[in-house]
């Protein structure tokens, strides 16, 4: 609690910030730091270069720009970038960018948003007119700007990779690599950070970030809190056996059966995952007719739409989002009571992620996986490897029951 001096909470301050940003969250009512905040911001504060890994819904995103925003202010450098966020979603882009905006309010420094499903010829103007020095956006769209010409990167002198496990996968890692390479030679300090970071994104990540391989320095893994723990001690986890066809009408079903369920003091706020995107209208479609409020997210989907079903969510006008695993990446929605899995994937991160988006803050959550005999298989294999209980369920006379 602020003292009566005034003063910031001590526990912000003690991490070595100064007391501007500990006053602004106070405005979130953010009083107290995380663990991997205690852990993340002092070395970043001192221009260390590291990974660092947490589960989600633990503040990676305050760990990462507190201590860096404030060595910007510190140095004398104006109208220029500077510090360079990347992530790989527009979503993530926007609620960096956004949270960004709410530490530098007043300060004088600016933010630009670069990502791919926004006009170049706009951005280009923003960036003459802004002269922003924090840029955020997905590395395509920075990557295009640079060998343009119209974005200087050679005085970045911060650099973070927002879920850096994500930004290295085959897909991305090329990309990512190149717009690194646009970075001056004269060195920056770089970070990453993911809910998970594997072997193997760790091999890619260090030499990008020019990071010396040191085992007890390079990267800082709140063992605390992992995605791993949360989904075991804040997470009920659900299994419902469906054939393939059928899968449709029982999500309807189940979620008829949520709505009515006595005791329910918290209204039902699920976002429902799907690995086959031309199934999103269907569901969606579906939802509709049973008078539930549901929208659909996909890849492909242009921004305005994209922000207004997102808005949508977050305000619970519609309280169904049904989405691609691409299209849900980074989203960070409070309030989510239920994940629900049209399919179950065999990759164990791709469930925590999909998992992980409810249950944060410290609340709870269920996550529900719908499967045929095959995929149960492999939840099966999810269990004993995140060793999870997950609970098989059926619904009967409108009711959801164990077996």
């Amino acid at each position: 609690m602020e003292d009566s001096t005034g003063l910031p909470p001590g526990e912000m301050v003690s991490l070595g910030l100064s007391p501007l940003f500990p006053r602004r969250l106070e405005e979130r009512n953010i009083l107290c730091p995380t663990e991997i905040q205690r852990r993340v911001i002092p070395r970043l504060l001192n221009g260390e270069s590291f990974l660092f890994s947490s589960s989600t819904g633990t503040g990676k995103t305050f760990a990462y720009l507190l201590p860096l925003l404030e060595r910007l202010l510190e140095g004398d450098l104006r109208g220029r970038p500077l510090m360079l966020v990347a992530a790989p979603t527009y979503e993530l882009c926007s609620q960096i960018r956004t949270e960004a905006d709410f530490l530098l309010k007043d300060t004088g420094l600016h933010t630009a948003l670069l990502i791919g499903s926004a006009a170049i010829t706009r951005q280009v103007d923003a960036l003459k007119k802004d002269r922003p020095e924090v840029i955020v956006g997905n590395p395509g769209r920075i990557l295009a700007l640079a060998r343009l010409g119209k974005l200087k990167l050679k005085n970045i002198r911060y650099l973070v990779l927002d879920e850096g496990d994500r930004l290295v996968q085959d897909e991305l890692f090329e990309e990512t690599a190149a717009m690194v390479s646009q970075l001056g030679a004269g060195g920056f300090q770089g970070t990453a950070c993911s809910a998970t970071l594997p072997p193997k994104s760790r091999e890619r990540l260090l030499p990008i970030l020019r990071i010396d391989v040191n085992p007890e320095t390079s990267v800082v893994s709140v063992e605390e809190g992992r995605s791993e723990d949360v989904l075991r001690e804040k997470v009920e986890h659900w299994a419902f056996f469906c054939e393939g066809r059928d899968k449709i009408s029982l999500l309807r079903s189940l979620i008829i059966a949520l709505e009515k369920e006595k005791g329910n003091k918290i209204p039902v706020k699920a976002l429902i995952f799907t690995s086959r995107a031309s199934q999103i209208q269907a569901i969606c479609g579906r939802l509709i007719a049973a008078n539930l409020p549901a929208g659909g997210l996909s890849g492909d989907m242009d921004k305005i739409r994209r922000k207004q079903f997102l808005d949508s969510f977050r305000s619970s006008d519609i309280r169904y989002l049904v989405s691609s695993d691409l299209a849900a990446r980074g989203l960070d929605i409070p309030g989510i009571t239920h994940v629900i899995a049209m399919d179950v994937i065999e990759d164990r991160n791709a469930y925590i992620h999909r998992a992980g988006r409810t249950a944060r803050a410290g609340k709870g959550g269920i996550m529900v996986s719908i499967g045929t005999e095959g995929e149960m298989l492999r939840l099966k294999a999810l269990e004993k490897s995140l060793r999870l209980v997950v609970y098989p369920k059926v619904l009967y006379g409108g009711k959801i029951l164990a077996p």
